[in-house]
């Protein structure tokens, strides 16, 4: 497609993709808004205020195995769970 597109309809793709921005990541902008209103709404006093943004997903950003451990851990620890991986190896 970009083969035969000239550079002014591009030019014109990019101006109407910024008045309403299409592609998978739109589909989350709702979700997001609901999230950041529950979260601000029952957040602490000295607590940051949250942007729809914090709760849109980045994709093609790379996570290193370590960090993709160290969310679970947070998850599990925040949802009352406990690391159980010591004792699947003692065992």
């Amino acid at each position: 497609m970009l083969r035969r597109m000239s550079s002014n309809e591009l030019a014109e793709w990019m101006a109407y993709y910024a008045l309403e921005p299409f592609g998978s990541e739109t589909k989350y902008i709702g979700s997001a808004i609901v999230a950041a209103t529950i979260q601000n709404s029952n957040r602490g006093k000295n607590d940051k205020v949250c942007q729809p943004s914090d709760f849109i997903p980045e994709f093609g950003k790379y996570q290193s195995e370590n960090h993709q451990i160290q969310i679970a851990e947070a998850m599990t620890m925040a949802l009352g769970g406990s690391d159980q991986r010591a004792k699947v190896i003692d065992e």
